[in-house]
């Protein structure tokens, strides 16, 4: 049978391609396994988990269920970039503290642990979390989760205090909203509402009830969705709201208070 080394939230979408289709994702069942490409089953993996198989094969299972805790055992590549002073990628064991895979592999952050601002753990779906929880959370699948984010591909962004985070959730925004193939109704129109709430929140052109209404449109959006894209158009948005809804009322204020002169001179 064919095999596709893709990630599995998108495998509908890259077989559909492939057949010379419009790139949208298939309602499952039936899964690739029985219906795949050109209709043939269809093996999937990540080529992560391709690429380490013959070291287990060779070491034994126990071995890899040496790294990590119980329930999130083995290795993981993890991608650093950001405010760090060495981007990179490396294999690492699970549940390595997260300060401690930044601080070793990545040299650190740009102007020191006490100059973060928050980073996004597992690629650009995953909520955001402050440094507060960065200093001591561990990175796997249940620390994570417990700290309302996720490992997801373990892509590591770092963000110091020199970034802008409303503009920052904002791009990932705009990111998503270009790449929705526009199948689902919460996607399609979601994805641009949150977009656009979230580049007036940028300049501070917005109302404090917006912000509620941004959380309840990723709600809306998560979870209705035929593939995990719109779950990783809500998720960033929820990660801003969740742990720095004090910037984003700071830059209403601010705004609101620069205005006050105009006004007073236009009336």
């Amino acid at each position: 049978p064919p095999v596709l080394c893709v990630d599995k939230a998108v495998v509908s979408t890259q077989s559909t391609g492939i057949e010379g289709k419009a790139g949208k994702p298939r309602l499952k069942p039936p899964f690739p396994a029985d219906v795949g490409v050109f209709g043939c089953p269809t093996t999937v993996n990540n080529v992560e988990t391709i690429a380490v198989a013959p070291t287990i094969c060779r070491r034994g299972g126990d071995w890899f269920k040496s790294f990590g805790r119980e329930r999130n055992s083995g290795t993981k590549l993890f991608n650093i970039s950001g405010h760090v002073n060495c981007p990179t990628t490396v294999e690492e064991e699970m549940s390595v503290p997260l300060k401690d895979l930044i601080e070793v592999h990545a040299g650190g952050v740009i102007g020191g642990w006490d100059n973060l601002l928050g980073i996004i753990p597992g690629g650009s779906s995953t909520p955001v979390i402050p440094q507060s929880v960065c200093s001591t959370v561990l990175t796997d699948f249940d620390a994570l989760v417990e700290a309302k984010t996720a490992l997801g591909t373990a892509a590591v962004i770092v963000m110091n205090k020199d970034a802008d985070i409303i503009r920052c959730i904002a791009r990932l925004m705009h990111f998503y909203q270009h790449e929705s193939c526009g199948q689902c109704t919460p996607c399609r129109e979601g994805t641009g509402w949150m977009a656009r709430i979230l580049y007036r929140m940028v300049e501070g052109k917005a109302k404090m009830e917006e912000i509620d209404m941004l959380n309840e449109i990723s709600y809306q959006v998560e979870g209705h969705t035929i593939c995990a894209l719109g779950d990783g158009a809500a998720w960033p948005a929820q990660g801003l709201i969740r742990h720095f809804r004090g910037e984003i009322e700071d830059r209403i204020r601010k705004y609101q208070e620069d205005l006050e002169p105009r006004r007073a001179v236009k009336s």
